[in-house]
């Protein structure tokens, strides 16, 4: 691979990564998580044109767009784990179509650090999962999270009625979407496992347990080409572990660690990256990396893309020219992208 960083901006705590397709052109998105911040998208060639989508906001975990809607997405802003009781909330934004953009409150969730929507059927659902019910302060995990879905209108002017279909799942702080017998799905990791949650194809959701340990996050990818999908962990909370696991007989066998010394390991992302399957993982401390994983003449080939910056969350776009990945450097107060070619 050949690898280009270009810094987009100095941003405090920047912590938040996320793309939208807009008009067909990509939009890389980038948000702090410190208290009225900053979000910046930014588009154009080399992604140098940067539109203010918030700065008067902060707690931002997650920004996903609204499937079916190219100006839309739902966000979680004012996370803060010091805080109770909690301010977390989805909000609902648009691009409007001279460049500014509307942000405004769509739904009130304790907690809320994860979210995702799936499209099933031409349906939108919601799913959301709280990282506690509650918390003392922020060393206190005695109060489990939980998960809740809804299905979604196109009138985010009122908020929904959310269905709790999970609990009992302490420090749940994984999140990723993946596709399981050609449906998709979303996987959870907390100290209690991970789970896989499938939206109502048959109309109900399906919650089932997959693995056993405490996993801080997760993602999910066939990166071997045998037609099964390697899980890849983060273990435990916030963790000092990295592990690729195998799907054998029907349980998870571990086929690779990551060696490189390791604390408060944090975003793992499955894609692909100039043609080729890829896991990337970002370690908030130690030597900060952001690495990629691979699998190369029947050997899992590791190749550092940078040290020092500290990866919070990741995210691929996959535009014309190359892929890039969008990477929410914590450490290095940075909002940045990586060009990809081959």
């Amino acid at each position: 691979m050949k690898i280009e960083k270009i810094h987009l901006d100095d941003m405090k705590r920047c912590y938040c990564a996320s793309h939208m397709i807009i008009n067909g052109k990509p939009y890389a998105l980038l948000a702090s998580e410190d208290p009225q911040t900053c979000c910046y998208a930014y588009s154009g060639e080399g992604f140098r044109n940067r539109e203010t989508v918030w700065d008067d906001r902060g707690g931002c975990m997650s920004i996903i767009q609204i499937p079916g809607k190219e100006d839309e997405f739902l966000a979680v802003n004012e996370f803060y784990l010091k805080v109770s009781p909690s301010q977390a909330k989805l909000v609902h934004g648009k691009r409007n179509p001279d460049g500014t953009w509307t942000v405004k409150d769509f739904l009130s969730l304790p907690f809320l650090h994860r979210f995702d929507i799936y499209n099933v059927n031409g349906v939108n659902y919601l799913i959301c999962a709280t990282i506690a019910l509650d918390k003392f302060n922020k060393e206190d995990w005695s109060r489990p999270g939980q998960i809740y879905v809804a299905r979604l209108t196109d009138d985010f002017s009122q908020p929904v009625e959310l269905e709790k279909i999970a609990d009992g799942m302490f420090r749940n702080h994984g999140c990723s979407r993946a596709m399981h017998n050609g449906k998709i799905c979303g996987y959870f990791g907390s100290d209690q496992g991970v789970v896989r949650v499938t939206p109502p194809y048959d109309g109900r959701w399906h919650v089932e347990k997959i693995f056993d340990g405490h996993v801080g996050e997760i993602a999910f990818g066939d990166l071997d080409g045998d037609g099964v999908d390697e899980m890849m962990t983060i273990e435990p909370f916030h963790g000092d572990t990295i592990k690729i696991y195998r799907l054998v007989n029907g349980k998870y066998e571990e086929v690779f660690k990551y060696d490189n010394p390791i604390d408060f390991a944090h975003s793992l992302v499955f894609d692909t990256l100039a043609g080729k399957k890829t896991f990337l993982a970002g370690i908030r401390r130690v030597d900060a990396e952001l690495f990629a994983v691979q699998y190369v003449d029947g050997k899992y080939e590791v190749t550092v893309i940078d040290k020092g910056f500290g990866p919070s969350n990741l995210d691929v776009i996959h535009a014309k020219d190359a892929d890039y990945i969008v990477a929410a450097n914590h450490t290095g107060n940075e909002a940045a992208l990586y060009r990809i070619t081959d």
